[in-house]
């Protein structure tokens, strides 16, 4: 395995260990009228939210190294209640599900029967706002652990976006990220996302076929283990 901050299989460990330190008093909206269209775009999308799915391609850049390792699939959010729900199907280059549902998150890996489990406890709120960081989360909602400056207009794929970055307030959390970028489509959701580490190495997720409001199978927020499957709990 390459050496990475972001190693693929610490991010679920990771998710737990930052997202506790991201709760935070909201702030006063950063001035702007372009952060503004943006923020009430995304606050439109959030109201109505209740699913959605997409591809994905997510590149772990390793600077030490100079090298990236990308993992593609699908993922799926829903709003269950009052807790949203996401499952990542990773089909390349190894087959992987990650699932966060009822406050835990869980990472399935097929070819060696095993579910690493990690317990989201009081840090639940926390990391469901990272989840749905650029899908289904509120504009405004992210400045309660973020400075947010508009970067400007970037088009992508033929598709004009918003640049959004975002500097963690918690000290706890630069040092794992020195800033977030999101570039936000005219849907107000993310098409991408960018999470960038003080020593220069990157995760940058791509997002495409992305579908609003359809109806997502319950099947795919269940893991689908076998009977020699072992459940290890951190």
């Amino acid at each position: 395995m390459k050496p990475s901050h972001f190693s693929r299989t610490r991010i679920p460990a990771l998710l737990l260990l930052s997202v506790a330190a991201w709760a935070q008093p909201p702030a006063k909206a950063a001035s702007g009228a372009d952060l503004e269209r943006v923020f009430h775009r995304m606050d439109s999308t959030a109201s109505s939210f209740r699913t959605a799915e997409a591809s994905f391609a997510w590149d772990q850049y390793t600077k030490v190294v100079d090298e990236i390792d990308t993992q593609k699939g699908k993922v799926y959010f829903r709003r269950a209640g009052n807790e949203t729900q996401m499952a990542a199907e990773i089909s390349a280059p190894d087959k992987k599900y990650v699932l966060f549902v009822g406050g835990k998150v869980q990472v399935y890996q097929p070819n060696i029967e095993q579910v690493n489990e990690y317990q989201a406890g009081s840090n639940k709120d926390a990391i469901e706002s990272f989840l749905v960081l650029g899908f289904g989360g509120p504009g405004h909602g992210l400045l309660k652990s973020f400075d947010v400056t508009y970067a400007g207009p970037e088009r992508l794929e033929g598709v004009e976006t918003d640049k959004l970055d975002l500097v963690p307030k918690s000290p706890k959390v630069r040092n794992m990220f020195d800033h977030i970028i999101l570039w936000i489509d005219p849907r107000g959701v993310s098409l991408r996302q960018q999470l960038v580490a003080p020593s220069g190495d990157y995760r940058l997720a791509k997002y495409s076929e992305i579908q609003l409001n359809d109806k997502i199978s319950d099947a795919v927020f269940k893991l689908k283990t076998g009977g020699k499957t072992q459940f290890i709990s951190h």
